[in-house]
């Protein structure tokens, strides 16, 4: 009877799983499919109907060329490597103050922080164009990159959490070799914050990789254009040219797909270490 209810809930769990698992895949085979038909072949198939010809490569070309993707790449990979190099150096800094520190008004400051995750985006949008539109940072690859340095407040949570792991005899024995609390945060908390750093980087990478409103609303000009935003141009008010904006897609998966495959060891144990934290 046990071996029965064993075996059972083994191969119910393992159901779940294959299940899931296909249910993740099919938007991504129907989205494959679709990037190597023809518009006429889009419109009349089904979408995990193969395609009738697996060479037809010219959605692909039309959406790297037209789309000028190349572009998209390189800004997207300059906004990310700031945004995540520095929410990482500021999120680590404030956590570091909040935690290490016991002032008049620490406490309000991290109520003011939790406060501010409470409040929708989208109210604070029109105040926000303004005060980036007021510092000339419109129209320039800057105004997306202040905005993620300055509201990623789920960083300075996650360094918080870590931060209690690291023991404060640490900073004490450090402060009576002459440590400054610079050296302190630089040598030996930084360091061990390593874990938490992972966690941040896969989640602000992939929040920056994958956002399409802050580009769009603030970068508007072609030549600003990131990965989200290059194939919107396939969009027009008639229509929209299907097969081509997946081929973009495909494009557009290359590079999480191998930053995946020779980062997974990293991305298990950050997000594993960032749970149990």
């Amino acid at each position: 009877m046990y071996q029965t209810k064993r075996m059972l809930g083994v191969t119910l769990k393992y159901a779940s799983l294959l299940f899931g698992a296909f249910i993740a895949i099919i938007p991504i085979v129907a989205i494959f499919f679709a990037s190597f038909k023809t518009g006429a072949e889009y419109t009349t198939t089904g979408p995990l109907t193969p395609p009738s010809e697996w060479t037809n490569f010219e959605n692909y070309r039309r959406a790297f060329a037209e789309g000028n993707m190349l572009v998209g790449f390189r800004n997207t990979v300059i906004i990310l490597i700031i945004s995540v190099i520095g929410t990482t150096l500021i999120g680590s800094m404030v956590a570091f103050v909040l935690h290490r520190f016991k002032f008049k008004g620490s406490k309000y400051i991290l109520g003011a922080f939790l406060l501010a995750t409470l409040i929708p985006g989208v109210t604070t949008q029109v105040a926000t164009f303004q005060i980036v539109h007021g510092l000339g940072l419109f129209n320039t690859i800057w105004a997306a990159v202040i905005l993620y340095l300055g509201t990623d407040i789920i960083a300075v949570y996650i360094f918080l959490q870590f931060m209690d792991s690291i023991s404060i005899s640490l900073d004490e024995s450090a402060m009576l070799d002459g440590a400054s609390y610079f050296t302190i945060y630089r040598k030996i908390v930084l360091p061990l914050l390593k874990p938490a750093i992972v966690t941040v980087f896969i989640i602000k990478g992939v929040n920056v990789y994958n956002d399409f409103y802050t580009p769009f609303l603030y970068m508007p000009k072609t030549e600003l254009q990131v990965i989200s935003t290059s194939l919107f141009k396939f969009q027009g008010p008639f229509g929209a040219q299907w097969e081509v904006i997946t081929a973009g897609v495909m494009i557009a998966i290359i590079p999480t797909l191998i930053a995946f495959i020779f980062l997974q060891k990293y991305i298990y144990n950050g997000l594993t270490n960032g749970s149990v934290k």
